[in-house]
Formats: C-alpha cells, structure tokens, sequence
C-alpha cells in the first residue's frame, strides 16, 4: 500500500478530486496548509503599506491506496492540478505498512 500526499493550489481541489473519481478512487483527506517553495511568498499593498506575504495558501490532499492504483492516482492529480506556473505542488508518494478500519477492525488492503 502507498499513501500520496499532494500539495496543490487551492482553486484545483475541485478538479483534482472529479480526476480521482474518475478513475474509481475515493477516500481522501484535505487539510488547508500556507507554505512556500522557489515562490517564496509576494508582496501586498494594504492601506497604503507594503507587506510581505512568506506563506502562499495550499491544499494538502491525502490518500492511501493499493499498489496497483498508484500511477492512476498521481496521474490524475498532476494533469487536473497543472497550470505550467510556478507554485503548482508537489507529489509525494510513500509507502504504509499497516491501515486498520477502526469501525470493523478490517486490515490491509481491506481497510482501505
């Protein structure tokens, strides 16, 4: 199993999460999160001031899937999350050793 975390901009949520349905995935986790990379924040004009802004608004997508589902899944968040300019995210994919459906106790693959 593999969990894939995604960090996108936010107005891709939308699109991101109809491209992952359509290829039959479902079950995942969205968490708001601020961060930078080679952007390294901008500046703002606010009430005649200029300021700084260090931290960009993210989105961070979660998902844990079985192996076969990998290359389906991070294709489809790198086509619906792509806009060709800097600050579109990143893609990390790890591996899980262990999930456990609280619910039932299900483990494994079946958890998922």
């Amino acid at each position: 199993m593999k969990k894939i975390e995604a960090i996108i901009k936010p107005f891709k949520l939308d699109e991101v999460k109809e491209a992952l349905q359509e290829v039959n995935l479902q079950g995942i986790t969205v968490t708001e999160a601020k961060g930078f990379g080679r952007q390294k924040g901008h500046t703002e004009l606010y009430r005649g001031a200029e300021y700084v802004v260090d931290f960009l608004p993210k989105v961070k997508i979660e998902l844990v899937l079985a192996d076969k589902d990998v290359d389906a899944a991070v294709e489809a968040i790198k086509s619906a999350a792509h806009t060709g300019r800097i600050g579109d995210g990143k893609i990390f994919v790890s591996s899980i050793e262990q999930v456990i459906r609280i619910r039932t106790g299900e483990t494994g693959e079946e958890a998922v």
